[in-house]
């Protein structure tokens, strides 16, 4: 059985790269950890497999935690739990895993106690000089309890000999490498914190004199706060009860934020950098008609993710834009897939095809990626057996031929369908009439740019360039293990 042969039913092992993780922390609330979980439901997007909140309660001068697998509604839904998650500050977590298994332990936020106090991190991204660090640290003597990336950063503070958590914290990032936007919590404090390139987003927001850090302002939009700014790229925000301070530690950057945070990852009512997430896919939508139109009677969204660049697409083209597609969202992780026929079916669980709309019709899908093909073919196919005359095939992004290192599960390169095959082939193998990607400069002019410069890109684009904004200590020496010749048995040496 070959890759494009089947097709799992579970979100978490389907043709999409996933959504890496979302942080939410709000000071100088009394009802601190409902608003995280309320945040948390908006920002459930990013990451599905667990989630966890962490509060501090001034009076009883501790800190309260709770951490479950499952969606946010699963673990925080019970009003005698939240009672228990006491206090005026809180941070909260959703993840999905790109380093660590999926296990209860390496549940964030991770908490410790230190000489100043209780501290509590959350994380959205991915360090990639991890191994190397850890292995330092156990050298030391340090003692991990998660196979995590994140728990570096607590064994960092931990035996920094800095005097304030704000500066054994700068001391702990300045020996990482890789993305981060993080949010702590102290005893007096809520700390938010981007990493010099700005990879991955993070907002502040503010409800009357409570200040809120979340990865995107949509967490705000739920409880009725004001979206105030973008935590800059290199930034570190104290929020306390002096009110809101910025420090900039690592000097300022232009920042390489991860375009793919537009094209995907953000949900569409997200503004970031100061761009409304649905009208930069609908010019994405626009740029791809341009580049690459074709004759067709109807725009069909791969939903939901294809939907604002497929709108976008129609309205340049001037074609129709229909559900030809309709999905299923009431698809659990838990579908068991007895036997290779059902198996074959699985795609139609969260997608079936609006037979009486693309019957007969020349369409254009319009889908947000390709990543290994898979979903791609199944979807072709059921355009093809509803009836459809053509199946064209429009891509909003840059065909993705790198893996990504920064906290999005991706394949390893020779797994990615754009990495080992021309677009002919792709086409071919996914049986498309034609398929095209929008271009990088036409992928920057749908951002704001005119194009992209390349000899400094305005964003982190490496899933489609392979230019990454900083080294991948770890990758490269997992690959030069590869390449190292491994050592005869004992018994055979000699011989």
């Amino acid at each position: 059985m070959t890759d494009l042969d089947h097709l799992s039913t579970d979100p978490f092992d389907d043709d999409k790269l996933h959504e890496e993780c979302g942080v939410y922390g709000t000071y100088g609330h009394a009802e601190a950890a409902a608003h995280a979980a309320l945040g948390l439901h908006a920002l459930q997007h990013r990451g599905q497999e667990a989630c966890g909140i962490v509060s501090y309660d001034d009076e009883g001068q501790q800190f309260h935690s709770h951490k479950g697998m499952g969606l946010v509604g699963d673990n925080f839904s019970d009003g005698e739990l939240m009672d228990q998650l006491k206090g005026n500050s809180a941070i909260g977590h959703v993840r999905y895993a790109t380093t660590g298994g999926t296990v209860l332990r390496n549940v964030q936020p991770l908490f410790a106690e230190f000489e100043f106090g209780g501290l509590a991190i959350a994380h959205n991204g991915n360090l990639t000089n991890t191994q190397s660090v850890r292995r330092s640290l156990v050298r030391r003597g340090c003692i991990f309890q998660s196979d995590m990336d994140t728990e570096i950063i607590i064994h960092l503070v931990a035996i920094s000999l800095y005097a304030t958590v704000e500066d054994r914290l700068i001391d702990a990032l300045r020996q990482i490498e890789g993305a981060y936007s993080l949010v702590a919590m102290t005893k007096d404090a809520i700390i938010g914190v981007r990493d010099p390139n700005g990879v991955r987003p993070l907002a502040l927001g503010k409800l009357g004199d409570t200040y809120i850090l979340a990865s995107e302002s949509c967490a705000f939009d739920i409880t009725g706060a004001e979206f105030v700014r973008d935590v800059e790229a290199g930034e570190i925000i104290i929020i306390d009860k002096d009110g809101v301070r910025s420090i900039k530690p690592f000097g300022n950057n232009p920042g390489r934020f991860c375009v793919f945070e537009y094209i995907y990852f953000a949900r569409p009512d997200s503004i970031i950098e100061n761009r409304s997430v649905y009208e930069v896919r609908k010019a994405i939508g626009a740029e791809l008609a341009r580049e690459n139109g074709v004759d067709a009677d109807m725009i069909v969204p791969v939903p939901d993710s294809g939907v604002p660049s497929a709108i976008g697409y129609a309205a340049e083209s001037k074609i129709a834009f229909e559900l030809g597609i309709i999905r299923n969202h009431y698809v659990g992780r838990t579908f068991i897939e007895p036997t290779q026929d059902i198996r074959n079916l699985g795609v139609r669980l969260k997608h079936n095809a609006n037979i009486q709309s693309v019957k007969g019709k020349r369409i254009i899908l319009v889908d947000d990626s390709i990543v290994r093909g898979t979903t791609s073919k199944k979807i072709v196919d059921m355009m093809r057996q509803a009836g459809a005359k053509e199946v064209h095939m429009r891509i909003a992004s840059p065909p993705t031929s790198w893996p990504c290192f920064y906290g999005i599960n991706t394949p390893k390169r020779d797994k990615l369908l754009a990495a080992e095959k021309t677009i002919e082939e792709m086409a071919k193998l996914i049986g498309a009439d034609s398929l095209d990607f929008i271009t990088i400069d036409g992928m920057y002019r749908a951002v704001g740019e005119a194009k992209r410069d390349n000899a400094t890109p305005q964003f982190c684009d490496a899933c489609f360039t392979g230019e990454y904004p900083t080294r991948l200590r770890d990758n490269d020496e997992e690959e030069a293990d590869e390449r190292q010749p491994s050592l005869p048995l004992l018994a055979e040496r000699g011989k």
